[in-house]
């Protein structure tokens, strides 16, 4: 247990370097993490038959990909970060890898905002290519939790979105004081617990796009129940109540969302179970 307990003492986030240019764990992961995420959307278009071609996939997770690096950066500055009049008067700023002449890579990426930019770019490739949105959704539901793992996995490595002080035996010491491995938390809880919610639920879908709701469903509460072992954001704090961090107050939205989502979409089933036009 010492050794877990210490283990960012003894781990390196560089993997490996390209040239001179430090190659992270962290980017590494997030790598994994788009790559398994469109295996997942594959298998699972192939194992329940679903009508769209894996090529489209292809193309779709381009869009998705661009979507979610744009978004998860700019919510990142407009919900985080104490700098936001800078990026958003220096725009060129906001993907720049180095500070002070060092290469320190891209820092700072909102979940939230990255949900925003996936809608952007799905909506836009169903308005081109005129693939059902809901199908597309109902995909994506399945396939994100998978990539989402490798995602936590990768703030672990990176030694980033620590968790609360604890004195739990399985704690991490980061700057001298032993926290939770939260990121690990919200890996099973918003990866794989998600991920099994959604996959035992998928054939009693009532309509196409039903499954998007649940997962916002789904994984706001995770990432709700979860902020209570992370620290909250340094430049933020607690933003109502003395405990409610910015992350569930997010969370709170896409639950109260989704719900609304599935009651109005529900509503809208005619008696043969099929929604009406």
């Amino acid at each position: 247990m010492q050794f877990w307990n210490h283990i960012y003492a003894q781990f390196d986030p560089v993997a490996f370097h390209l040239f001179s240019i430090p190659v992270h764990w962290y980017g590494l992961m997030y790598v994994l993490a788009l790559l398994s995420a469109l295996w997942a959307a594959k298998w699972i278009v192939e194992k329940d038959g679903v009508p769209i071609a894996k090529t489209q996939l292809d193309d779709y997770f381009i869009y998705v990909e661009i979507g979610v690096i744009l978004g998860a950066r700019l919510g990142y500055i407009l919900f985080y970060d104490t700098h936001t009049l800078y990026y958003l008067s220096h725009p060129w700023q906001m993907f720049n890898p180095f500070a002070g002449g060092q290469f320190v890579g891209i820092r700072g990426m909102s979940y939230h905002g990255a949900v925003i930019g996936f809608f952007i770019g799905s909506y836009l490739y169903h308005r081109r290519h005129g693939v059902p949105f809901g199908r597309l959704m109902d995909i994506v539901a399945v396939a994100v939790p998978v990539g989402y793992v490798f995602g936590r996995i990768g703030n672990f490595l990176n030694q980033e979105l620590i968790g609360r002080a604890t004195d739990l035996p399985w704690g991490i010491y980061v700057f001298d004081t032993l926290r939770h491995p939260s990121q690990l938390y919200e890996a099973f809880l918003e990866g794989i617990v998600v991920f099994a919610v959604i996959y035992l639920y998928r054939h009693r879908k009532r309509f196409e796009g039903e499954l998007i709701l649940l997962y916002g469903f789904a994984y706001g509460l995770a990432r709700f129940v979860a902020e209570f072992w992370r620290e909250p954001d340094v430049q933020i704090g607690y933003i109502c109540c003395g405990w409610v961090t910015m992350g569930q107050a997010l969370s709170m939205l896409m639950i109260v969302a989704a719900v609304a989502g599935m009651l109005y979409f529900r509503r809208r089933l005619a008696p043969g179970g099929k929604a009406e036009s």
